[in-house]
């Protein structure tokens, strides 16, 4: 999953949304210097992964991209899943989407000297670029992939992963709810155990 089911899956908690949200940023056992709460988050956040990467329906999805996208297939799905939660969003969540992103970049800047230095080089852009609310939608996606592929060298095509979206997109969003209802269960169900 990419950076909005990260989040949400954390529930309420301010510092396993953090830790959740840089664990990507944080290698091997550096996790270890981050206060518990943020641990407690890289270590759900890396659960979260290997449910996904090991999901069947995870599996499906990523199956149809990757005759053209190859091994970069598995990013492209977390980030289409990411638009499915994003669009959908009112079956999650009370708390409109513009408000609960605006929060959790709040939440970002009050916690920012314990945030890694590759996040606190990015996060002004993402937030002057409201990345999160741009996952809402199937252009913003297409700016999310463009700047994937850049990260890339271009290599990857990512951005034209687009056209995918469209033409399958009633089966991505179906096999992103049944996955989601597993995925959603397994977080609550792991997170009192961190």
């Amino acid at each position: 999953m990419n950076f909005l089911a990260h989040i949400y899956l954390s529930g309420d908690d301010e510092e396993l949304q953090i830790g959740n949200f840089i664990a990507d940023s944080v290698k091997g056992k550096k996790y270890l210097s981050f206060p518990p709460k943020i641990q407690e988050g890289i270590i759900l956040h890396r659960a979260i992964d290997t449910f996904t990467d090991t999901h069947s329906v995870v599996r499906k999805s990523v199956r149809r991209l990757f005759p053209v996208y190859s091994h970069y297939s598995t990013v492209i799905v977390d980030i289409l899943y990411d638009h499915y939660l994003a669009a959908n969003w009112k079956d999650y969540s009370a708390i409109p989407l513009d408000q609960y992103v605006q929060n959790f970049y709040n939440s970002l800047n009050k916690n920012y000297k314990v945030l890694p230095l590759k996040v606190q080089q990015f996060l002004p852009y993402m937030i002057r670029d409201n990345w999160l609310l741009d996952y809402a939608t199937i252009e913003g996606i297409g700016k999310i992939l463009m700047q994937m592929d850049q990260r890339t060298g271009n290599k990857s095509k990512m951005d034209l992963a687009v056209h995918e979206l469209k033409m399958f997109y009633p089966e991505f969003e179906n096999e992103f709810k049944i996955f989601f209802k597993d995925l959603e269960r397994f977080a609550l169900e792991r997170i009192p155990r961190l």
